[in-house]
């Protein structure tokens, strides 16, 4: 009998029903059903108020950098993430930095853009004067959507006006920039939006159409730099001056090629999107902001895509590291007000802000970048990557706790980092034969 996805009311099942149908509709074993249950200090009824349909919960690994020193302040940063080397890669570039004082990091103020996409304005250049000269009584009308963001400093500050020419002709788009401190910003940005369309249709003579908030966050941005000393990055066969000048010539790889560039930036991400994650932000948000602000750095020049990271060499020889990345992350709404895993991560790290988010995010990432470029210069961006998965596969094939380590060395030495392997070295072992 042929399957159908045409399950009406789904959402009205509990979530013993839900997972019951899928169990049915998959063939899964009690095994593999069990992977769905929600782990102790997690309620059920929590998530299922997050999202739709939910059946259960994915879980990822939290692991803890160390080392991180931000603007004179020690940091435990947790981050949520399935790839191997990751966290230890960020501690060890911390640890690096940490000998020239940590990281200095600044953030702008936490600005978002909201859209309002205007069409059949029949005078455009004539309509952005006429919105413009009503500046002030627009952003006091926004600002009446939300006095409690007002009343902590934030809401409606400025107004800007674009006309683009497009593939469907003419559009006037108004840029309303909403200081939304300590929250990502979306509901306010889009309410006053919403609120503002019917006096941008009347100005313009147009007809509204999309009204919502950009993830190009142009206006949020968090910086953060760093010195990494020449003297800490020689290994047994490099120097730290030859280190510098490796790293170096990657990063001008990433600033000439997108190909390059692309994955360049993709080590940012590593870090920032794991931190964003364990925090219970948008990730998906903050990953399209920080890829669009990378083209966006690239205009009016000859290349596609620009690297978030720029290296260059002090006096001394050392390595100068520094990061700018758009910041759209907040601690208040959504799933980091909501889920208790993101609410306890988040005691970790210890923000009140945020800003401080913001300027924590800059920091990893470029601690993520500068380990990732430090690891392809010098041995190779495999070999961490080898151990780590191969301590997985060793664990998971039953290596008991004295036998991990010598299962990882075997796999390590054969570049044999393989399930099978794994096992085959076990019963090895037991045998007495290594």
């Amino acid at each position: 009998m042929e399957r159908s996805s045409d399950v009406s009311g789904f959402y009205r099942r509990s979530i013993e029903e839900r997972r019951a149908f899928l169990r049915e509709w998959a063939g899964l074993t009690e095994a593999e059903a069990r992977a769905y249950e929600f782990p102790p200090g997690i309620d059920p009824g929590t998530l299922d108020r997050m999202i739709e349909n939910v059946v259960g919960v994915l879980a990822l690994p939290v692991g803890i950098a160390t080392h991180f020193r931000i603007n004179g302040r020690d940091y435990l940063v947790p981050m949520a993430i399935e790839e191997p080397s990751v966290v230890a890669a960020a501690s060890n570039a911390a640890k690096v930095a940490r000998a020239a004082g940590g990281f200095q990091a600044a953030t702008t103020a936490p600005v978002m853009i909201g859209q309002v996409q205007i069409l059949h304005v029949p005078d455009p250049a004539a309509a952005r004067e006429r919105i413009l000269a009503h500046k002030a009584e627009l952003i006091d009308a926004a600002n009446a959507k939300d006095p409690m963001l007002v009343k902590f400093g934030g809401g409606a500050k400025d107004l800007e006006v674009r006309v683009l020419d497009t593939p469907r002709g003419p559009m006037v788009v108004v840029h309303l920039l909403v200081d939304a401190r300590d929250a990502g910003g979306m509901n306010a940005v889009n309410t006053m939006c919403e609120a503002l369309a019917p006096e941008f249709a009347r100005l313009s003579g147009g007809r509204v159409l999309l009204r919502i908030i950009s993830n190009l966050a142009i206006h949020r941005l968090a910086r953060a730099r760093t010195t990494f000393r020449a003297d800490l990055l020689k290994t047994e066969t490099t120097s730290g001056p030859e280190v510098v000048d490796a790293i170096l010539d990657a990063y001008a790889f990433a600033v000439a090629d997108p190909f390059r560039c692309a994955t360049h930036n993709k080590g940012i991400m590593n870090g920032v999107s794991s931190v964003v994650v364990a925090t219970g932000n948008d990730f998906r948000a903050i990953e399209s902001g920080a890829h669009t602000y990378a083209a966006w750095l690239a205009r009016g020049s000859a290349g596609v895509v620009r690297p978030l990271t720029t290296y260059e060499k002090d006096r001394d020889g050392n390595l100068v590291g520094s990061i700018e990345i758009p910041v759209a992350v907040g601690l208040i709404g959504g799933a980091t007000a909501v889920h208790p895993a993101a609410k306890a991560n988040v005691k970790v790290l210890g923000v009140k802000t945020a800003r401080e988010l913001g300027e924590v995010l800059a920091s990893v990432g470029l601690a993520q970048n500068f380990a990732a470029l430090r690891a392809l210069a010098t041995e190779g961006i495999q070999r961490g990557h080898m151990e780590l998965a191969a301590r997985n596969f060793a664990v998971n094939a039953g290596a008991r706790p004295d036998e991990v380590d010598r299962v990882v060395a075997r796999m390590v030495a054969e570049h044999a980092i393989r399930f099978d392997r794994a096992q085959s070295i076990i019963d090895e072992l037991r045998r007495g034969g290594g």
